[in-house]
């Protein structure tokens, strides 16, 4: 009979080699995060699960290579995806909550959708009606509130709506999006690109199209995937399904109930000048059974009401670009930076320039608000005797030294403004705007940074220790 060893109290180099790989897994990502396993891939990089440290919440965190979004030529399309989704605050998008980076991955941190695909809800047979309706009027709210702001899906597909842990869909993945402004003068888009099942045939024909009723098309085939279980258009290869899908050629399956029937067929109207808008979407009486209209959040009616003097004008009919100007208008409210002011603060899509200092001027991430970081600078402002002035609603604020010190014919001046990141973070960014170099730097290595150091992401900073030099 065997005997067992008795325990040595040392580790085999296999049990250390596990160690080190369990110890390597949960070490903390940029400080934040705890990365869990591989939950997709899209058009640029890989989704991972992972959770925040501090508080526990779950996030899906994008993952993108450096190297390959240069090499590829992908910085407009990140830069434009980043945008997008900065713009986009409502209950069935799924919500971007940070951008971060390291030297080598640019990151994009969202909200962790539990419930999976549409698409495997559609594979286990199809779904019944009022199910099916529910998803179909929280998709068309989505994307009438993308449209609203100029902002075009174009890739609507059951693969890229996901559907949250109290079944609620969500529309993700706007890779291949576009913004109004992206098009020709007359509106018109020309690039095709969507997935082919979905496509308007205005987009295959590759004649220029109107996205948003290419969009309204896609949610169309959606709505009878869901119904039927499966797609409107197949044949035996592409070039029949191409024929089908151009000239309309689709039949409904006898348990749609004339309702629905009737609202497909204008959904899936190959004359784009007669297929239904969203607003008489929203009339039809079988979309309109049991439809709850979205209640916004707060930040979405300091964003699109504020100024706003017909508090009961529907916001279906808003101009989408007054939310955009109007957003600054209440106390203590920082301007949103977009993807492309995150990147002029960068090199080659180096995200974290955003921490680095560069010439006059100091940048740092805060969790803190925009109200406790000013109070913050009134008080570091006061205890040396500098002046304090505000603008643009108290998030820009300018402090001056006294013009009555004996010997200093131009005091030293500096400016702070507070920029919005994502919900949840800002960016602060301090100039020297007038002064002495030598006084500006001694100020903000022995009281402006120590002072400030409380409120700032240390994570992602490596240079949060440099002093800001004069490149004049």
């Amino acid at each position: 009979m065997d005997k067992k060893k008795p325990p040595t109290g040392k580790k085999s180099s296999a049990d250390e080699g596990q160690a080190s790989s369990e110890k390597q897994q949960k070490s903390p990502f940029l400080g934040r995060y705890e990365m869990g396993r591989l939950i997709g891939s899209g058009h640029f990089g890989k989704v991972y699960y992972a959770h925040k440290l501090n508080n526990g919440e779950e996030v899906a965190i994008k993952v993108m290579e450096k190297k390959m979004i240069v090499d590829k030529g992908l910085m407009d399309k990140i830069k434009q995806e980043i945008t997008i989704l900065s713009r986009l605050r409502h209950p069935n998008i799924v919500q971007l909550i940070e951008v971060m980076a390291t030297k080598s991955k640019v990151c994009i941190v969202l909200e962790y959708i539990k419930g999976g695909e549409l698409m495997e809800k559609v594979v286990n047979g199809r779904l019944p009606e009022d199910v099916a309706r529910k998803y179909f009027q929280q998709l068309i709210s989505a994307v009438a509130f993308c449209h609203q702001r100029g902002i075009f899906h174009r890739d609507i597909k059951p693969e890229n709506l996901l559907i949250s842990h109290n079944d609620d869909l969500k529309v993700c993945d706007f890779g291949l999006s576009a913004l109004s402004d992206q098009s020709h003068q007359d509106g018109i888009f020309h690039t095709s690109c969507g997935t082919p099942a979905y496509v308007a045939p205005e987009v295959l024909t590759a004649k220029g199209y109107v996205a948003a009723k290419a969009d309204i098309w896609s949610c169309g085939v959606v709505l009878f995937v869901l119904l039927a279980g499966y797609l409107p258009f197949y044949g035996e290869n592409f070039i029949a399904v191409y024929r089908k899908i151009c000239t309309g050629n689709f039949k409904c399956p006898r348990w749609f109930s004339p309702k629905v029937t009737g609202l497909i067929k204008k959904l899936l109207d190959t004359n784009t000048n007669t297929r239904i808008t969203i607003p008489e979407i929203m009339e039809d009486s079988w979309f309109k059974k049991d439809f709850q209209q979205v209640k916004f959040s707060m930040e979405d009616k300091l964003r699109d009401d504020d100024d706003d003097d017909d508090e009961d004008e529907d916001d279906d009919n808003r101009d989408p670009s007054s939310a955009e100007s109007k957003q600054s208008a209440s106390p203590h409210r920082p301007m949103s930076l977009n993807a492309f002011d995150i990147i002029s603060f960068t090199e080659d899509l180096n995200l974290s320039g955003l921490f680095e200092q560069s010439g006059k001027v100091m940048r740092f991430v805060s969790e803190a608000s925009p109200s406790n970081i000013i109070t913050k600078l009134e008080e570091i402002a006061k205890g040396m005797g500098f002046d304090v002035r505000k603008k643009n609603k108290g998030c820009r604020i300018c402090m001056e030294g006294s013009r009555e010190v004996e010997g200093i014919k131009n005091p030293l001046s500096i400016a702070v403004e507070i920029f919005e990141l994502t919900p949840s973070l800002v960016v602060v960014e301090v100039r020297k705007e007038a002064g002495n170099k030598e006084e500006y730097e001694d100020f903000y290595m022995k009281t402006l940074k120590p002072g400030l150091e409380s409120l700032m992401l240390e994570e992602g900073n490596p240079n949060s220790s440099n002093v800001p030099c004069d490149s004049e």
